[in-house]
């Protein structure tokens, strides 16, 4: 199903709501990784979620507008679906060979419990980071870039700072990826190429889940894909690992 639901072009529109929702992603940006203790995530990633769609209400544009509204919710969730059964299949290919299968080696994700992994995956990602993250990119600031510059702008620029946006999760990641690490080095050159890294893939899929938002009229669409790829990649990496870990205490 196809809903093709974007925001018409507005020349004349005011710019300064666009530097005050960017500000406010910049302050989110900053709480959830920085300042609020772990255990408020969801919290703020909720409160934050209310305050950007208050935001872009504010600016004119409606639920549908934003890729809400009900009328292209099935559309969204077909869309969701057939993502996250592709996202399955590649990384059920991807674990049977050695090259690929060093992609999970994440040992953060390895030293959770099989509870605390289930909360991170199931609760955490769709409900914390999906959410914010799908809000904030796909319904809000497109939204409102598609009124003043248009789709293609829109798509571009909320999919750069979307990549931007993975900069202070990504400081450290190619010391906790032993396949990471071993690409981009150590030190602080590692971690300079590990971040650009990171903003440069991010912004690629920023690309993909606006153009499925697009195409689907939902930000259900790009959710889904989303989350296949954030928390089915945390399920896998943690068998990987464990299995890992067995096989290495039975020797």
């Amino acid at each position: 199903m196809i809903g093709w639901r974007v925001p018409e072009y507005e020349p004349g529109l005011p710019w300064w709501p666009l530097l005050v929702v960017i500000a406010a992603i910049v302050i989110i940006n900053i709480v959830n990784n920085r300042v609020a203790p772990k255990t408020h995530y969801l919290l703020w990633s909720f409160a934050g979620s209310v305050v950007l769609v208050a935001i872009g209400l504010l600016d004119g544009n409606s639920f549908t507008d934003m890729g809400l509204g009900w009328f292209f919710f099935l559309s969204g969730f077909i869309w969701a679906a057939a993502s996250i059964g592709v996202v399955t299949a590649i990384y059920v290919i991807g674990s049977f060979f050695r090259k690929t299968r060093q992609a999970f080696q994440d040992e953060s994700i390895g030293a959770l419990s099989g509870g605390r992994l289930a909360f991170q995956a199931l609760v955490e990602v769709p409900f914390g980071t999906v959410m914010l993250e799908e809000i904030a990119f796909r319904a809000v600031l497109f939204s409102m870039l598609a009124r003043r510059f248009g789709v293609g702008w829109a798509i571009a620029i909320s999919a750069l700072l979307f990549g931007i946006w993975h900069v202070l999760p990504s400081i450290g990641t190619h010391e906790r990826n032993p396949a990471l690490g071993s690409v981009v080095g150590g030190g602080i050159r590692g971690n300079i190429l590990a971040v650009a890294g990171s903003v440069l893939t991010t912004t690629l899929a920023g690309v993909l889940f606006a153009l499925m938002r697009i195409v689907s009229g939902s930000v259900i669409a790009p959710m889904g894909l989303h989350w296949a790829t954030n928390g089915l990649g945390y399920g896998f990496s943690w068998v990987i690992l464990r299995s890992s870990q067995r096989r290495r205490k039975g020797r």
